[in-house]
């Protein structure tokens, strides 16, 4: 894969994702770019373009409607064949042959104890062989209400949000769910967000290719400044309170109720992102913004990626009541993004208690293997790594004591099958440091693997 070389023009009138669209099919229909050739995963090309991977998502999806480049499971995205022809028969395709077709191994490490499979295909097969006439037709925008409905009971019980299925809005990550938001919020006269800097970039890119208007507030150890946020205008503000990426403070709940009071206040609205709350490991959870929240001030966003398994992209934003009646009236606009089998089986997941037992077991098994984690640097790297944010999530912070830039121990880390990547990545600050995902290393191979990851970072230090 050659790296492209193409200037995007932030200032120009046509989306980035329109220009990169442009290049890529201009490439493509020159020959410049082969059939078969492999283009970069969405996550590579967002990083070496410098741009959302929203914008590189969505070059890929016009270039896969009109038929430039195809699509391979588990493999990534090829250019396809291109000709103007001339008429002439063309080669028969290969015969697919799934037990040997050379699948792309995963880059990192995984670890399958981390989720029952077996009770996940019991679900599946039973919605198969026992309601097939559901799948017959198309899922409701909104999303399934049997899976918005134990939605609710679980968001209740786990964080005490309390909501109506009606308020639920499903959908494939958090691109979709944005744009319905955006949507929602011009209808309210809401033109202007602010996030929290450091914050998590992805979300603050979505909302300025929307148009909005953004402010950048600080983060201290009780989280955002509320202080520091807009007055006299009506605005929303994106906060994670219960793990704040990156610093991974946790608002008090004195905090949260004057932010609450500030939105009040403003006629504004508070955007909870709630990722990984379930995921602590020490204390109980602090409750969550909507469930002290009596003024319909507050959208709760939740996932299901760190506690199923990543393959699963389904998400969920809970409206309060206003918010959920304009949902209605657009929601005709929109087709639902997520796979109705896969919404139904974790209906029935959750339904017969499986996911709450999963929960259990990840919350054990993770806290074993933040525990080895902590030891094993403790061990190895003698102060040359610092372990940050180390009491939930799936995920630590490292501050690592060398003059090797984060990209490097990134790609010398990778080179063990490790997932550890720069937070500069996915913030708009500068930083040395790197997010660590030791929740996908085996438990019985996280001594090892740390102690040969630190003396490839000590080499040339």
């Amino acid at each position: 894969m050659k790296p492209f070389t193409i200037e995007l023009d932030n200032s120009s009138s046509r989306p980035l994702y329109v220009q990169l669209y442009d290049y890529l099919k201009r490439e493509i229909t020159r020959g410049n770019m082969a059939a078969g050739e492999k283009l970069p995963s969405l996550r590579r090309l967002a990083r070496e373009q410098g741009i959302s991977i929203t914008t590189a998502a969505g070059a890929y999806n016009q270039l896969l409607v009109e038929g430039y480049i195809i699509s391979r499971p588990q493999s990534g995205y090829y250019v396809a064949e291109v000709s103007s022809g001339s008429g002439g028969e063309g080669e028969s395709p290969e015969n697919f042959d799934f037990d040997t077709y050379p699948f792309e191994e995963p880059e990192y490490k995984y670890d399958l104890s981390s989720f029952d499979f077996v009770k996940w295909k019991k679900c599946m097969a039973k919605v198969l062989t026992e309601h097939p006439d559901l799948l017959l037709s198309e899922s409701d925008p909104q999303g399934e209400r049997v899976l918005r409905h134990e939605i609710s009971r679980y968001v209740y019980t786990s964080r005490g949000v309390r909501c109506t299925p009606e308020q639920i809005v499903i959908s494939a990550g958090t691109q979709q769910l944005t744009n319905h938001l955006a949507r929602i919020m011009r209808r309210m006269h809401i033109d202007h967000v602010a996030t929290e800097d450091p914050g998590y970039l992805p979300v603050q890119s979505i909302f300025r290719d929307l148009g909005f208007g953004m402010t950048k507030v600080p983060v201290k150890e009780d989280g955002i400044v509320i202080e520091k946020l807009p007055v006299n205008i009506p605005s929303a503000v994106y906060v994670s309170p219960s793990n704040q990426f990156p610093t991974g403070s946790v608002m008090p709940v004195g905090r949260r109720y004057r932010l609450l009071e500030w939105a009040r206040e403003n006629n504004s609205i508070i955007l909870e992102d709630d990722y990984d709350s379930e995921l602590r490991y020490f204390g109980k959870p602090v409750p969550s913004l909507q469930g002290l929240d009596s003024g319909d001030h507050v959208v709760y966003f939740g996932s299901f990626s760190s506690t199923l398994f990543p393959a699963i992209k389904i998400s969920y934003m809970i409206l309060p009541p206003g918010m959920a009646r304009i949902f209605g009236q657009i929601k005709k606009d929109y087709d639902q993004t997520c796979s109705k089998e896969e919404q139904l089986t974790l209906a029935m997941f959750m339904e017969k208690g499986y996911y709450y037992t999963n929960i259990r077991k990840l919350r054990n098994l993770y806290a074993q293997k933040l525990h080895a984690v902590l030891s094993a640097f403790e061990k190895y790297a003698d102060g040359f790594v610092r372990p940050l944010n180390t009491r939930s999530g799936i995920n630590i912070t490292l501050q690592v004591h060398t003059a090797l830039p984060p990209e490097e121990l990134s790609r010398r880390a990778a080179q063990l099958a490790i997932h550890v990547s720069p937070v500069a990545r996915l913030t708009h600050r500068e930083t040395a440091a790197l997010i660590f995902y030791y929740n996908q290393i085996p438990l019985e191979e996280i001594d090892s693997l740390i102690r040969e990851m630190v003396r490839s970072w000590r080499t040339d230090a």
